[in-house]
């Protein structure tokens, strides 16, 4: 009779430690995990963790890693399947342990492009506000957007909107508009595949027009917009260059448009282009 309900006990806690669809739940120690997103988070939180200590020891085998996040060696090894599928650890095959992979070094470079081109364009905007009188920022590709890394306003732009860390849409800004326009053919076509939104009257959301707007930038080496995102805002942008001639960002200049009327933006675009070339040859391109 004891052997029988020691049993059903045993038995009964082992389904109790399932779902439904027969994933086991509990955590290596014996511990119930939480589902759901929590499970995710966790998940998650692990994975971190793994690339943390890949980090610190240079090369490390599943058992060490294992010991490390007190867990079974069953789930350090998925984790690691899942971080050396997406390129982020790889594995060193006649040693068995497990490293940083080239993943890494890829999202690390677009980070640092954007630390940088923070950096060193903090003067140059703060130098151009101070001549324009406006709004000056940088802005970089981010998704289908252009999201803004550094602002620095003149004395005419007291009142003006604070546009850092805020994303616009491509096709409705000046900033959007050179990001676009030296986007990869492929690029170009995903944003363009959908609906462009309408934001005022005069945004371009027709794509035959678009695309000669998008050209023209390329040609002459800025872009504008005139109330196209909201009323009574204009502004000019023009690319930001690495040292390969890629364009990582745009800096534009921006303001009401009684001051900064259609006449003035060709000029203000030529100042524009030359804080563009003094902050790309500071990011390395060589004219």
């Amino acid at each position: 009779m004891t052997n029988r309900t020691e049993k059903a006990d045993r038995t009964g806690r082992n389904h109790g430690n399932q779902r439904r669809d027969g994933v086991v739940t509990a955590d290596d120690e014996g511990k119930a995990q939480p589902r759901g997103a929590a499970s995710a988070v966790q998940s998650v939180d692990r994975a971190v963790s793994v690339l943390e200590i890949l980090a610190r020891h240079g090369e490390v085998g599943v058992t060490g890693i294992a010991d490390e996040l007190g867990v079974h060696k069953s789930t350090a090894f998925r984790l690691l399947g899942v971080l050396e599928n997406r390129g982020l650890v790889g594995q060193a095959k006649e040693r068995g342990k497990y490293y940083l992979g080239a993943g890494v070094l890829r999202l690390a470079g677009a980070a640092a492009v954007r630390l940088d081109i923070s950096q060193e364009s903090a003067p140059l905007c703060r130098e151009l506000a101070d001549e324009v009188g406006e709004t000056v920022n940088i802005a970089v590709l981010d998704d289908d957007a252009a999201v803004n890394i550094m602002q620095a306003r003149g004395a005419a732009s007291v009142t003006a909107h604070n546009w850092l860390g805020r994303r616009t849409p491509l096709h409705a800004t000046s900033s959007g508009k050179i990001l676009l326009a030296h986007l990869p053919p492929s690029g170009q076509e995903h944003v363009l595949a959908r609906k462009l939104a309408r934001f005022t009257q005069r945004t371009v959301t027709d794509i035959g027009e678009l695309r000669a707007q998008l050209q023209l930038a390329v040609e002459r080496g800025y872009a504008c917009t005139v109330e196209e995102l909201e009323i009574g805002l204009n502004a000019v942008a023009a690319p930001v260059r690495a040292h390969d001639g890629s364009v990582i960002g745009t800096i534009s200049v921006s303001g009401p448009a009684y001051r900064l009327g259609e006449e003035k933006l060709p000029v203000l675009a030529e100042r524009t282009l030359g804080a563009a070339a003094e902050l790309s040859r500071r990011m390395g391109y060589a004219f």
